[in-house]
């Protein structure tokens, strides 16, 4: 669905007098689960703009004037409203579940600002790779929160560890709290393959995430039998990628049995992210002056022109000691 159930009842409250009014907004606000969240934003402006009379004195030719007027407007947005391209479509038949970037800025402000959190009082913070097509998401969250405390290194994995983690939470305004954003990345490019993605001035496929991919074929090339583990990890040179592999290397098997590997490593890698993620945040939650609200998923990117996607796998309230008082997947994903 591309709209939430606030979204329909912002839309629905605005006629409750008027029963065939009411009847047409149920019916556009199920068509909107065809659209876009911005068409459902779009289309509750349109009903302010066209609201019935509230007088008791309202005839029934001034009523019937607005039900012809908010038809014609409701026809005109749904018929210019943006349609998934075969593109779009693809993409959330390969990670069901996927929101694009429009759709999980609408969604994270309605769920977290039930729980407090403001543009004002919160601090951003994420953990994602390092590619610059990383950089989407985090432009549209600093939109709307503010300065981004970055946290991640290659493949989205935590470098910046417990010590970065205090320093961040040293930065949250007074009693605020934290959105905390991180996981891997993939890339789908617009022929379908996993992995791969166009990218702005390269005529090639590119890799993506390169990172995870090199770190793949070292798993590979030891769960085959051809390679021996790399123990040179402390080398500074390239100190985060002998983590990546690593810390991907557990999942060898698990690799080696998918049906579709390049499908199958984001998930991989968000597992042990995930692992890292929570346990740094256990032992910094103390640091934190209110609430944490902890974001976890897969980002999808996409050629130039098209939108990107993040898949929610973790959506956690959490307190300053470090425990859950909600999960919210259910509410960013239904």
């Amino acid at each position: 669905a591309c709209c939430t159930i606030n979204d329909i009842i912002a839309i629905t409250r605005y006629t409750p007098t008027m029963m065939s009014c009411n009847r047409a907004i149920h019916v556009v606000a199920l068509l909107g689960l065809l659209y876009s969240t911005r068409t459902v934003s779009s289309f509750t402006v349109t009903i302010q703009q066209a609201q019935p009379p509230t007088s008791t004195t309202s005839t029934s030719s001034s009523t019937a004037l607005f039900e012809t007027q908010f038809a014609n407007k409701v026809t005109d947005l749904f018929l210019n409203a943006p349609k998934p391209t075969q593109y779009d479509v693809m993409i959330k038949l390969t990670f069901p579940g996927a929101l694009n970037y429009d759709q999980l800025e609408s969604r994270i402000r309605r769920i977290t600002g039930v729980k407090g959190f403001t543009p004002e009082n919160t601090l951003l913070a994420t953990s994602l790779c390092c590619d610059e097509l990383a950089r989407t998401m985090e432009k549209d969250l600093v939109k709307v929160y503010g300065n981004n405390f970055h946290l991640g290194g290659l493949a989205g994995f935590p470098f910046a560890g417990s010590t970065g983690f205090g320093a961040m939470a040293a930065h949250i305004p007074d009693d605020g709290s934290v959105l905390l954003v991180y996981g891997p990345h993939v890339g789908v490019s617009t022929s379908g393959g996993i992995g791969k993605v166009e990218r702005r001035g390269i005529a090639l496929l590119d890799s993506c995430c390169g990172s995870a991919i090199a770190a793949s074929n070292y798993v590979q090339g030891i769960t085959d039998g051809g390679a021996t583990i790399n123990t040179k990890i402390q080398q500074f040179t390239d100190f985060q990628q002998g983590a990546v592999q690593e810390l991907l290397l557990p999942h060898g098997k698990r690799l080696a049995d998918a049906q579709d590997r390049m499908r199958e490593l984001p998930f991989c890698l968000f597992d042990s992210q995930d692992l890292l993620m929570r346990e740094i945040v256990q032992k910094g939650a103390g640091k934190v002056k209110n609430n944490i609200a902890l974001l976890g998923g897969i980002q999808i990117n996409t050629a130039p022109e098209a939108s990107d996607y993040f898949l929610p796998l973790r959506f956690d309230f959490m307190n300053n000691k470090g425990e859950v008082l909600e999960d919210m997947l259910d509410q960013l994903t239904f």
